[in-house]
């Protein structure tokens, strides 16, 4: 793990890129460890949480818990300019899902697992 000045210096888009991971595998490890589904259900179920629509709203729900360094990696992934054209969500969500993603990201990053369980416990 790199320490949160070396991971402060990379492009929030990388965090997103980790972050996007990281949630995935929470999201279907918690689906696993709580369902008894088949592979194809666990794929549909899993979307509802991992599309652009839903991780918004899972950031518009976790404002009041954030701290301010936490909002700040939010805008800055937010506002970093992103030339991937989302094809199956709303400009806005997806700018918002991709803020989400880079939080998770940093927190993973900097080795902050504490602090990611709480986030990612939220989710659910």
């Amino acid at each position: 793990m790199k320490s949160e000045k070396e991971v402060n210096l990379m492009s929030p888009l990388v965090w997103a890129y980790v972050g996007d991971c990281v949630y995935e595998l929470f999201i279907r490890t918690h689906l696993v460890e709580t369902t008894h589904f088949k592979p194809h259900k666990l794929h549909i179920e899993a979307i509802k949480y991992v599309k652009a629509k839903a991780q918004a709203k899972i950031l518009e729900n976790l404002q009041e818990m954030l701290t301010d360094k936490e909002k700040e990696i939010i805008r800055r992934t937010r506002n970093t300019e992103n030339h991937h054209l989302p094809k199956n969500a709303d400009l806005t969500d997806y700018t918002y899902a991709t803020a989400f993603e880079g939080l998770i990201g940093y927190l993973y990053l900097s080795n902050q697992k504490k602090r990611l369980e709480e986030i990612l416990n939220k989710c659910i």
